[in-house]
């Protein structure tokens, strides 16, 4: 599933050739339900912005656009006429302005709603602090990490939950917990406050890492994969093999160095590994597919 710095940059793609427009036409497909794009024909596009894993466009007529990708959603810009790389029967949404056409495929979620009720909009109003957000306030993170539902969760369960902090998905829950050497089975009621904002610094940096903003570690591009995918191959940092078995209610595959990220007494022991030797990409892409959304 694209993660909060895919959305960040998708926003940055999207907002070049829409920001300012007259949308001129508009259209929608199913499956599911299908929004009144037609109320937005007309209407400039005056925000567009990533909150989370979700895509915002705003109109002057008060209303806004949601999308959530999902694993599969994608969004494209191309110029009128141009053909475009994916069948027309996968798209979602078509919006065209004077010198661009913007085109969502396959998100199973595009909404329109009223702009001024996006603060008691479930999926945007339960949303964590944004980890991409220059205000992202930390200790609310901490707060919401501290609630009863999630105590006795695994770490490696709990970061990803968007209701904490958004922005975390299952790529940047192995970075960081890597780089903040926590296992990934100690219990969220086993971490002190200032483990928790170690991991949440570390993701926070790593996610504006990877679009490109300042971050605490001074990296300058995406950063490279240290567990992610990773399982049975050496870490990188101290070559010890990187373990990895099924994690969490939707059984992905979750992988650590047993060095770097020790048990520590008294946490829950970390199910015994199956993978005896690396497992190739394609193999663990299929690995992550069959798991499903997260």
């Amino acid at each position: 599933m694209p993660e909060g710095d895919a959305l960040y940059r998708f926003a940055e793609k999207v907002r070049r050739p829409l920001l300012g427009k007259v949308i001129l036409a508009a259209r929608s497909h199913g499956p599911g339900p299908v929004p009144a794009v037609e109320k937005i024909v007309g209407q400039a596009v005056t925000e567009v912005r990533s909150t989370g894993k979700n895509l915002l466009i705003s109109f002057d007529n008060g209303l806004a656009l949601r999308g959530h990708l999902r694993m599969y959603g994608t969004w494209h810009v191309y110029r009128p006429g141009d053909p475009w790389t994916k069948p027309e029967r996968e798209a979602r949404l078509v919006l065209e302005v004077d010198d661009a056409v913007v085109v969502n495929f396959s998100a199973p979620v595009i909404e329109l709603i009223e702009q001024r009720s996006l603060g008691y909009h479930v999926p945007i109003s339960n949303l964590g602090p944004d980890l991409l957000d220059d205000a992202f306030d930390l200790d609310e993170a901490v707060r919401r990490m501290r609630h009863p539902s999630r105590e006795l969760l695994t770490i490696g369960d709990a970061v990803m939950d968007q209701r904490a902090v958004a922005g975390i998905g299952n790529i940047w829950k192995h970075e960081c917990l890597f780089h903040a050497r926590i296992n990934p089975w100690r219990r969220v009621s086993e971490l002190t406050d200032d483990e928790l904002r170690l991991i949440f610094g570390k993701a926070q940096a790593l996610l504006r890492a990877s679009v490109g903003k300042e971050n605490a570690l001074g990296l300058t591009r995406r950063p490279t994969m240290y567990a992610y995918m990773r399982g049975g191959q050496p870490c990188r940092r101290c070559r010890t093999r990187l373990r990895a078995v099924p994690q969490g209610v939707d059984i992905r595959h979750t992988a650590w160095c047993p060095k770097c990220q020790p048990v520590v007494e008294g946490q829950l022991e970390p199910p015994r590994s199956r993978i005896s030797r690396p497992l190739s990409v394609e193999q663990q892409e299929t690995t992550q597919r069959r798991s499903g959304p997260h």
